[in-house]
């Protein structure tokens, strides 16, 4: 059997040959970053040297655009993620913050991963309200303006809206939402766990008060991540501890998984600037093309709008996703039928449903999501297989 085409990056990344070395520099020697002897503190410079890497991604390459100070490392995206919905203050609040356990009244788009619906859910102790998006995948801008008016006595506390949907690849104009979300006195939320080492990032640019990222996604090691805070904005923890990532959040640092983390990030921010995402785009759309040319029924989701470079979400009528998902992985393609956190359930895609595709449509759907090495050959091996599922036109 020919060896696997991976296509399902936005699941996981394959963990980078930089990442690895970084992994094993850590492991060959011992040390607690918070101890103050020698080996304590060469761990601690290897985890400041990741976290200075991390406030480069953040700010797009610029120098002391994001400080190493605004990183809080956690356990994952996921962490991240609840991290902020729970604890995002204005620096100057947090000492008069509310008890932990006090409801928090949370607004996030209907197409959020399922991370931020529940950390949300949690943190308001009832379903957090949505807002809808288009039928092309983007927020509803009129909508979330009337929300947010500033007039009103309902306002959310925090608002949360993906960078970009980890199904669709669909890009949110994040600048427009942060001016609304501002002027109505709420915080800004940006989950960039999918966009980040795909599109630039620049916190400043984006106008979030903070950014929820994931080593996993962009080439280190699972179990490790990150909340980037804007300037002016604290957290306070949800795990109390020793005092480590200042106070923030306790408990000894993956110092394994924030090396390869680090090492991840810089890489990304390499591949960017060589342009990357340039060539995955031109890949992605001649991939695309080849698929409608032999399907002129199927239906590309957030086709007409911005997207990651490497993510396409396609649905096959008359084709079941498990169905296709299935043959191809028979034929050693790997792709998913959606969020990596949702795809083994019977329900249809939450985000394809808010898209208005309709449930026969989003049970229709396979998500295709390749990286910077991923080779011209395999896609088109993807497109020579998925072809063959093809229903004959009556």
């Amino acid at each position: 059997m020919a060896s696997t085409v991976y296509l399902d990056w936005n699941a996981s990344a394959p963990v980078s040959a930089e990442a690895r070395e970084a992994a094993l520099r850590w492991m060959e020697q011992p040390g607690n970053p918070s101890s103050i002897h020698g080996s304590g503190r060469r761990a601690r410079a290897l985890v400041e040297d990741a976290r200075t890497a991390i406030a480069l991604l953040a700010g797009n390459g610029r120098a002391g655009a994001v400080k190493p100070g605004q990183v809080v490392f956690t356990s994952g995206g996921t962490e991240a993620l609840a991290l902020a919905l729970h604890g995002l203050f204005p620096a100057r609040q947090l000492a008069e913050a509310p008890p932990l356990l006090t409801a928090r009244r949370c607004l996030v788009s209907a197409v959020e991963h399922p991370a931020v619906l529940a950390a949300a859910h949690a943190a308001g102790g009832a379903p957090a309200e949505q807002s809808p998006v288009l039928p092309s995948g983007l927020i509803d801008l009129p909508w979330l303006e009337q929300r947010l008016d500033p007039q009103r006595d309902d306002l959310p506390q925090v608002v949360a809206v993906q960078l970009a949907n980890n199904e669709t690849g669909v890009i949110q104009p994040m600048a427009q939402i942060a001016d609304l979300v501002h002027r109505a006195g709420a915080l800004l939320l940006c989950d960039a766990v999918q966009a980040a080492g795909k599109i630039p990032l620049d916190l400043s640019a984006l106008g979030a008060d903070a950014l929820a990222l994931s080593a996993h996604k962009l080439g280190g090691l699972p179990g490790c991540g990150a909340l980037v805070l804007g300037a002016g904005i604290g957290v306070r923890p949800l795990l109390a501890g020793g005092g480590q990532e200042r106070g923030q959040r306790g408990g000894t640092q993956n110092g394994v998984g924030i090396a390869a983390f680090g090492a991840a990030a810089a890489q990304a921010l390499a591949l960017l600037a060589d342009g990357a995402g340039v060539r995955m785009t031109e890949r992605r759309d001649r991939m695309q093309a080849a698929l409608l040319a032999r399907a002129p029924q199927a239906v590309v989701h957030g086709g007409e709008v911005d997207r990651l470079p490497n993510t396409l979400s396609i649905s096959l009528p008359g084709v079941d996703q498990q169905r296709q998902v299935m043959a191809l992985d028979l034929a050693g393609i790997a792709v998913s039928a959606g969020s990596a956190c949702s795809s083994g359930k019977l329900e249809p895609s939450h985000v394809l449903l808010a898209m208005g595709m309709g449930e026969l449509l989003a049970r229709q759907a396979i998500r295709v999501s390749f990286g910077h090495s991923t080779a011209q050959d395999d896609l088109d091996r993807f497109v020579a297989c998925w072809s063959g599922l093809v229903p004959p036109q009556a």
